[in-house]
Formats: C-alpha cells, sequence, structure tokens
C-alpha cells in the first residue's frame, strides 16, 4: 500500500471519529515518512481534538516548518493558540495564514473573534482605549460581527462616546434582534444619555428574552429610582440578589424580613452590603424599626464599628463577619426602604445622626486652627474603574483664590499623590491612618465652614454629621440624588451641584465659586 493511501485511511478514519485508530496510522505514517507535513499537521489536529493542545502545537509547528507556505497550518496552530489563551500569538498566526490565501475567509473571521477576545481582556483590565483598538480591528475584519459591536458600544460607553456606542448597538440588533446582552447596553447608553423611559423599554427588552438576566431588572431599578419611582424601582432593586456574583443574598434558617410582620417585641438582624457611605446613609432606617418595637441588630463593616458607636438611635452593633446566635428576621440594610414602604416623600431625615469623638475633635480643632473660611475638599473616591467618580483638583484652585478661604484635604489613599507641590491644599497628616474609618474625618469636619467633595462616602459622612456639606455630581447621577434638584431629601444640611452637560465639572466649580460666602 502507498504512503498516500495509508495518510487517505489515516484521513477517513479521523472523519469517523475513530481517533485512536486515525492517531496509530498517522503515527506508523510518520515512522514511514517522517518529512510528511500534511501527516503531522492532522496528527496536530487530532492531538488538540484529544485535548493535549501542548503535543499538538509541536506537531503542527514541525508541520509548519516543512511547508511554512500552508494556510491551513498556519490557521489550525492559530485556532489551538486561541484555545489555549495564547491570543497575540494567534493573532500572528491569522495574519501568517492571510498573508498566503488573503481570501481566506474562516482566517478572518476567527482573527475577527481573537481581536474580540483581547479587547475584552483589556477592557476587564480597565485598559478600554486599548480595548476599543482591537474591536474596531476585529470590525475591519468582520463588519457584521455582533458581538464586537456590542462590546465596541461598551467601550465607547466607557469613554463617554454615548452616541457612538448606541450606533453600535443598533447595529448589533438588526444583526441579532435576540441579543440580550445588546438590549441590557443600549439601555444603559440611553440612561446616560438621561433617556430613562426608553432605557427601561430596553431593559424590558432583555428581560422578555431572558426572563432570568438579572442585570437587567436592576438597572431599570436605577433608572425607575432616579426618577423618584420608589414604587417600580425598589422591588426591581431586590434583583441584585441574583446577581453573579449576588449582593447580599443571605440565606438563614429565620425568615427574611418583608415589612409585613409584626416585629414587636422581636429581634432583626440588619446586615450591610456594599460600600461604607451606603452603610452611614442607610443607617438611618435603624429608628423606623425601633419604633416598631424591635430590637436591632446591625452588622457593619469593621472599620466603621467605633465611628457608629456614636450614632444616632444607638443600637446593638456587631463586626462583618459576625452572626447573632439569636433573631427573629433578618434583611439586608439596603431592602429595609422597600420594607418600609419608602417614598422619595417619606425618607427621614433626622437631622445629625453621627457626631465626631469630642476629645478627637478638640484635638483636631487645636490643629485646624480658627483662622479662615475653612473648606475641606476631596475629589477622588474609592479605585474601582469607575472614571466618573473623580473631579479634577485642578479645578478647586480657583476657589483657593477667594480672600480668606482656606482649602484642607480630606483626601485619603488613592488620589492623594495629586497633592504633590501643591502648596493651596492644606494637608492633615495623620488623619485617618489607623484602622477604623472616618473617626479622624469626623473630628476634622466638625470644625471646618464647608465640605465640598463629590458622590462618596465622605459626603455621606459630612450629612449625617449635619455638616455643610456640597455635593458635585456628574449629569446622571448615581440614583440616590435624584435628577433636577439641589437640594437633598437625604441630609439637610447637603447642597447639589450638577454638572448640565456630560463631563463639565469646569461649569460645576464655577457655580460652586459665586456661592462661596465673601
Amino acid at each position: 500500500m502507498t504512503l498516500q493511501a495509508d495518510y487517505d485511511r489515516a484521513v477517513a478514519a479521523h472523519r469517523r471519529g475513530e481517533l485512536g485508530e486515525a492517531e496509530r496510522l498517522y503515527r506508523r505514517l510518520l515512522e514511514a515518512a517522517p518529512s510528511s507535513a500534511a501527516a503531522r499537521h492532522m496528527l496536530g489536529v487530532l492531538r488538540a481534538q484529544s485535548g493535549d493542545a501542548q503535543e499538538a502545537l509541536e506537531l503542527i509547528g514541525a508541520a509548519l516548518a516543512l511547508k511554512p507556505d500552508a494556510p491551513d497550518m498556519h490557521f489550525n496552530y492559530a485556532n489551538i493558540l486561541k484555545r489555549t489563551g495564547r491570543l497575540d500569538e494567534a493573532l500572528a498566526a491569522y495574519g501568517r495564514a492571510l498573508s498566503i490565501k488573503p481570501g481566506y475567509d474562516a482566517a478572518r473571521m476567527a482573527r475577527a473573534e481573537v481581536l474580540n477576545l483581547k479587547g475584552n481582556s483589556l477592557g476587564n483590565a480597565g485598559e478600554t482605549e486599548q480595548a476599543l483598538r482591537c474591536y474596531e480591528q476585529a470590525l475591519a475584519d468582520a463588519p457584521h460581527y455582533p458581538d464586537a459591536l456590542n462590546n465596541r458600544a461598551v467601550a465607547l460607553l466607557g469613554l463617554g462616546r454615548l452616541e457612538e456606542a448606541l450606533l453600535d448597538l443598533d447595529a448589533a440588533l438588526i444583526l441579532k434582534p435576540d441579543y440580550v446582552e445588546a438590549h441590557y447596553n443600549r439601555g444603559n447608553v440611553l440612561r446616560d444619555l438621561l433617556r430613562l423611559e426608553e432605557a427601561k423599554q430596553s431593559f424590558d427588552r432583555a428581560t422578555a428574552i431572558d426572563p432570568a438576566f438579572a442585570p437587567a431588572y436592576r438597572n431599570k431599578a436605577f433608572c425607575a429610582l432616579l426618577q423618584g419611582d420608589f414604587a417600580q424601582g425598589l422591588p426591581l432593586y431586590e434583583w441584585r440578589k441574583r446577581l453573579n456574583p449576588a449582593i447580599e443574598a443571605r440565606v438563614y434558617p429565620q425568615p427574611l424580613w418583608t415589612g409585613t410582620e409584626d416585629i414587636r417585641g422581636k429581634t432583626v438582624f440588619a446586615y450591610i452590603e456594599q460600600g461604607l457611605g451606603d452603610t452611614i446613609q442607610f443607617y438611618r432606617f435603624a429608628a423606623p424599626l425601633l419604633a416598631r418595637g424591635a430590637r436591632v441588630i446591625l452588622s457593619v463593616q469593621d472599620s466603621l464599628l467605633r465611628l457608629l458607636e456614636n450614632a444616632s438611635p444607638r443600637i446593638a452593633l456587631v463586626g462583618s463577619k459576625i452572626v447573632p446566635a439569636s433573631f427573629d428576621y433578618h434583611i439586608p440594610l439596603m431592602s429595609l426602604p422597600l420594607a418600609l414602604g419608602l417614598t422619595v416623600e417619606s425618607i427621614p431625615d433626622p437631622g445629625p445622626y453621627l457626631a465626631a469623638d469630642t476629645l478627637r475633635a478638640a484635638q483636631w480643632a487645636a490643629r485646624i486652627g480658627k483662622k479662615g473660611f475653612k473648606i475641606g475638599i476631596s475629589w477622588q473616591g474609592a479605585r474601582g474603574g469607575v472614571t466618573s467618580r473623580a473631579m479634577p483638583l485642578a479645578l478647586f484652585r480657583g476657589l483657593s483664590r477667594i480672600p480668606d478661604v482656606r482649602l484642607i484635604s480630606l483626601q485619603k489613599g488613592f488620589g492623594t499623590e495629586l497633592l504633590a507641590d501643591q502648596s493651596w491644599v492644606e494637608v492633615l497628616e495623620g488623619l485617618d491612618d489607623g484602622p477604623d474609618a472616618f473617626l479622624d474625618s469626623a473630628a476634622a469636619i466638625a470644625h471646618l465652614d464647608l465640605v465640598i467633595t463629590l458622590d462618596s462616602a465622605l459626603a455621606h459622612l459630612a450629612g449625617a454629621l449635619g455638616r455643610p456639606v456640597w455635593v458635585g455630581l456628574k449629569q446622571v447621577p448615581d440614583w440616590r440624588w435624584f435628577l433636577g434638584r439641589d437640594d437633598s431629601p437625604w441630609y439637610s444640611s447637603m447642597r447639589l451641584f450638577r454638572q448640565t452637560r456630560d463631563g463639565d465639572w469646569a461649569g460645576v466649580f464655577a457655580e460652586m465659586e459665586s456661592q462661596v460666602p465673601r
């Protein structure tokens, strides 16, 4: 039998799925003809199918050394590289296939898929500009590739290029009308364009296709809450418990309190979720539970325990990992508004419900002194890839030029590196250097005339202390700040300064400068 006949037998067995027989025939053929690039290539393909990517790459690489102008070999080599996550090498291999055979449509589409995957990796790492370039290269290879259109839209959304993002999502949905993620992302873009009713419709389309798609319910909740529609928004917000990963979907033998059960004489275990600012803001809902006759145990971040010891009303506090030995009902802190039937009009503003430690406040008062109009400032939120949680430090400079104004940094951690060589901002050395959050900040704020910050935990701290606080907000803020108002129903001492155009922090600061007492 000729070598060609042996090769044909091996390929036929391979096509029938008889991998063991095909491998035996390929290896016997290579013993007889070690220079057979075709047999080495096909054995490599078979080994990849059997899960041995490393041997597959070695075999096909050896075949390519024998026959470097074979586009199919480059294509299969690239496919294995893609499967093993070696994306840059896969891109190079697809490029070699296309340089030999420019009309190789399968290689062009496969290269687009790799570019799309690489873009996703870069986007997840916060490299949005680089991710965008990958998606654009993918779409150059495959202009009608719905995934790349959707992902490019996400990158454009992250860069604030909303109208372009909307065009990409509309194009993706023409190609793939049942594309759940594209409907969801379209809702996100429309939300950021302040087209909230249309955004909710897009989220509804996503959940009509996939009724279990929790992110769409959660983001529809944000739209409704931003509009002040708590009746719609709060029940939808409970879908956060079905996200992946879920947010505070705790299960205990005791029942969840829904607001309908009588809790007089009962113990309710409430527990934190999300950030420090959320805990400070929603602490106020302990009072309505007490008013219903309940005993309240609240689990909070360990770093907040000492601060909240001075909170009003006084309740039992435990650390974040502590579960009480005995309780009757449990509830996440941010589910309390739903259970209590909250509306915008019924948001409790109890006045100052935090207080600084007296001794610590006296110490910081001595350090800060009485001179001038003292403004504490913070310009950056917690690190987490959210580019909108920052205001340019340089824009505070205009405030510093107002006669008698002193700017005092309350910024901690991320963002403080911007203070290098900024002599117009005073730095409070040692502020909150210990394990406890905000003890020093609260004491310092007690002796400041004003706090200016962005949407951050510091805003909630100043508001809960009852101190004058101005909050700079992006055009589409977090839902709790609502729309079109310069006051906050959460804190009577707070004023809101809003962007009138997306990204226009200069306008926000110009308005603040005009309002500083002279």
